[in-house]
């Protein structure tokens, strides 16, 4: 039964990808067609990059430290992306517990162990960067 299920869910995976994915041919359009990143997109890289840079910056000014400033990013970009990858464990999760779970005690106890354990990570990644702030700010000075 299992078996069945894996290749089910295999094949399942293999069509939604197939389905999803498309295909991107090579053509000249421009100028120069040795250029692979166009105009466009390299300004708009070149504004993603000084906007992150400037982020930094300003998380470095009001920690006073380019480290703690930097880590404050980091953790605030963590705080920020947990959000989405936790939904999408918990939904997996969920799968396993109730749909799974229904026939197999194991696959129950698997999709409630590992919702436990993404909802804690969750909660820590939601509170690591106010704990930072905190010591950071509050007990350094």
């Amino acid at each position: 039964m299992k078996k069945a299920i894996g290749i089910t869910f295999l094949t399942f995976a293999i069509v939604l990808v197939s389905m999803i994915s498309s295909s991107v041919y090579a053509t000249s359009t421009g100028e120069n067609t040795n250029e692979i990143i166009t105009n466009d997109t390299k300004s708009q890289l070149v504004a993603i990059k000084n906007t992150e840079m400037k982020s930094i910056e300003d998380f470095q000014e009001v920690y006073g430290s380019k480290v703690y400033g930097t880590v404050a990013y980091v953790l605030n970009k963590v705080r920020i992306y947990s959000i989405p990858f936790a939904f999408l464990g918990i939904a997996i999760s969920a799968i396993y517990e109730f749909i799974l779970g229904a026939r197999h005690l194991e696959a129950r106890d698997k999709g409630f162990n590992s919702m436990i354990a993404i909802v804690t990570l969750l909660v820590i990644c939601q509170v690591l960067p106010l704990i930072f702030a905190i010591v950071v700010k509050g007990w350094r000075g």
